[in-house]
């Protein structure tokens, strides 16, 4: 229809009256237009990484506090990180979660290709709903996500001094790890699956959390501890790895 000889041609919903209220959305051709090319560019979002964690660990929980710019994790909090491409559709993503809950931004990170965000609320059923809004609003589903790729996983046991000096030097924000230690090394793409790995494997033993890198082409993750212990807490990083590819 046209709006009294304005020549701007109107669209919007049909209203039915015999039906009851109605919510009655219209816009202007223009306006139509750029919100199809916008959800057209939202569906076009690729899904690579979705990371529910259920309860934080306190070293994993400090380790993320290090580095977030927005709000900092608590231990025991739910946590959600995602990864999509291109880049810069975190922003949009973002959007989408922070307003379907009350889930609390704790950190975004916009690479060359990539982007991650991490959500945090202390009620996992928060966490989960933004979630799902994310997967529906993008026509995606956590089946869809890209698998998980193991590109190196090692335990080095008995670590010398040089070695031990050389890894706390280039890493400041985590644990430092003494000589005569053992070290457990994970590198995954995408990155953001080393977080599961670090979370479980700091619920099955006790470990030091030296390094956990979600960030980038891929993913590293440095614990370090008595050699029993880091036998136990890479078996289960491995085992969260491997839930990855099998859900």
């Amino acid at each position: 229809m046209r709006d009294g000889g304005s020549g701007v041609a109107i669209t919007g919903t049909q209203v039915d009256v015999a039906s009851g209220p109605s919510c009655v959305t219209v816009t202007t051709d223009s306006e139509g237009r750029r919100l199809a090319r916008q959800g057209g560019q939202v569906g076009s979002i690729q899904l690579r990484t979705y990371v529910f964690l259920d309860s934080l660990q306190p070293q994993l929980a400090a380790y993320m506090g290090t580095v977030s710019q927005g709000f900092l994790p608590i231990p025991g909090d739910a946590c959600l990180w995602l990864e999509v491409s291109p880049g810069m559709a975190v922003h949009r993503v973002t959007d989408i979660a922070l307003k379907a809950s009350t889930v609390r931004l704790g950190q975004m990170v916009v690479e060359r290709a990539f982007g991650s965000l991490a959500l945090y609320h202390r009620d996992q059923s928060n966490v989960l709903h933004s979630g799902q809004v994310v997967l529906e609003s993008i026509g995606s589903s956590v089946d869809r996500r890209s698998p998980c790729t193991v590109s190196w996983t090692e335990i080095i046991r008995a670590i010398t001094p040089d070695h031990a000096v050389l890894i706390n030097r280039l890493n400041r924000r985590g644990s430092m790890i003494q000589s005569g230690m053992s070290m457990f090394i994970l590198e995954t793409e995408p990155a953001g699956y080393v977080l599961i790995a670090a979370n479980e494997a700091e619920k099955a033993s006790n470990i030091t959390v030296v390094d956990v890198k979600a960030v980038g082409a891929f993913g590293r993750l440095t614990l370090a501890g008595k050699e029993g212990d880091v036998e136990e807490a890479a078996a289960a990083a491995m085992r969260a790895v491997a839930s990855i590819n099998s859900r």
